[in-house]
């Protein structure tokens, strides 16, 4: 198939007909755990589209707005250690900490740069070796690999001026917590593409073995999107719940085993706080002992500012899927996408974002 087949208009509609017939006037909700997924959603129209019985909710997919906030605040304070250069994705300019953001303290003279890859903060070491560089990790197994190469590079070169402050997050253990959470159910999860590139389908299996809940890896076209929901429900309505590839254009069931060796080569599993879900045992992936050397916090130990959380803001209770993005009380008044309160109206592949910039879209 071509990529244009995945946007044909005519699949699209027989797939909606399908999942119709199939639902009938049964009711069930489905989580999609990426934030393209999120965004393909809203841009296509998918949410109002689907059968009435069928809710879509948006869980703990993108990376930068399940950064909890003394992660943020401890970015922050390494931008405010002497002698030291921020790198950072662009979004994470502009999430709020406790008190302020890498973008306020920027403006204040901090040296905070925005880059698009780890490589290109490396690059920065390599020819400003009187700086020390800091690259703020964040993000799920998709961008492990690449942190953790750009640290076996300043290894091999033997760079003292470079260092990641990691906060890399698993996704299982979040599915995991979302599976146990009791206000919140789940009858089967879209799975993500883009980390299933990297991790396969396999840590998966607990879900529909643990925890009787179904899943399918899905791409990000509609025609990938509606045969995903389409799985889902019948896995509910004939109740054998299975973890399924869908995007076997993109994805195996092994998963791509040289990051995979990059990523144990140079993490290890660490509990870490995630935001809206608490601290999750083994969620996290901390620099491994034998690249420490590289690890920020290891190196400046930061002054991080008490945590204060952001009055009315109610991104912990969107990423478990408890409440869409609307029923925030901030949504689209106190918070939009030009004065955000919280991170998922920040990031591009937030919740709040994606259902503000989509909120009037047909299919």
């Amino acid at each position: 198939m071509q990529l244009s087949d995945f946007r044909d208009p005519e699949l699209t509609k027989e797939l909606l007909e399908t999942l119709r017939k199939l639902c009938g006037d049964r009711t069930m909700n489905l989580m999609e755990v990426c934030g393209t997924h999120t965004v393909s959603i809203g841009r296509y129209g998918l949410r109002k589209a689907v059968p009435e019985g069928v809710k879509l909710l948006s869980g703990p997919g993108c990376p930068v707005c399940v950064t909890s906030n003394h992660d943020i605040d401890t970015a922050i304070a390494m931008a405010r250690v002497p002698n030291v250069t921020v790198a950072t994705f662009g979004d994470m300019v502009r999430v709020p900490g406790s008190s302020t953001t890498l973008g306020a303290q920027r403006a204040h003279g901090a040296d905070i740069r925005v880059v698009y890859s780890p490589l290109d903060a490396l690059e920065i070491a390599r020819k400003e070796p009187q700086h020390n560089v800091v690259f703020i990790g964040v993000g799920f197994e998709t961008t492990m690999p690449v942190v953790g190469a750009s640290i076996q590079m300043a290894a091999e070169e033997g760079l003292q001026n470079y260092f990641v402050l990691s906060a890399h997050k698993r996704t299982a253990p979040a599915l995991e917590v979302i599976a146990n959470d009791p206000q919140t159910r789940i009858d089967g999860f879209i799975l993500p593409g883009h980390v299933s590139t990297i991790t396969g389908v396999e840590p998966y299996r607990f879900l529909a073995e643990t925890y009787g809940i179904g899943g399918v890896v899905t791409g990000f076209e509609p025609v990938d999107i509606l045969n995903g929901i389409t799985r889902l429900a019948a896995m509910v309505v004939q109740q054998k719940p299975a973890i399924e590839n869908a995007y076997s254009r993109g994805v195996n069931n092994n998963g791509n085993l040289t990051a995979l060796a990059t990523i144990k080569d140079v993490f290890e599993p660490c509990d870490a706080q995630w935001r809206g879900l608490g601290v999750i045992p083994l969620s996290g992936m901390r620099i491994a002992e034998k690249y420490r050397a590289f690890d920020a916090l290891e190196a400046f130990e930061p002054d991080v500012e008490p945590v204060r959380e952001t009055k009315g803001c109610r991104c912990g209770d969107v990423l478990r899927g408890r409440i869409a993005p609307d029923a925030c009380p901030l949504f689209g008044r106190a918070c939009n996408p030009e004065n955000p309160v919280g991170p998922c109206m920040v990031s591009s592949e937030g919740s709040c974002a994606a259902y503000y910039r989509y909120r009037d879209t047909p299919l």
